[in-house]
């Protein structure tokens, strides 16, 4: 069971960290190229969200947080 869930915690952790922080990365370049449009050929499109993922300290804290709640539920039942 442990195994089975560090693995599911690693897969979220990278995915957060990784593929979700590049997709908010890509939609930061693709708004500057919307707003040079915008501004040249009066194209109307909205803005893409760019707060995607985490920093990699979001996800480190995250995983002592997570750590820490589980061995406090464990000691306190």
């Amino acid at each position: 069971m442990f195994a089975l869930s560090a693995i599911v915690a690693t897969i979220v952790m990278y995915d957060a960290a990784g593929v979700r922080r590049a997709a908010g990365r890509q939609a930061a370049v693709l708004n500057e190229i919307v707003a040079e449009l915008q501004a040249h050929r009066g194209i109307t499109e909205e803005k893409l969200k760019e707060l995607l993922g985490h920093t990699p300290v979001e996800v480190i804290a995250g995983a002592i947080l997570g750590i820490l709640v589980s061995i406090l539920f464990r000691y306190s039942f």
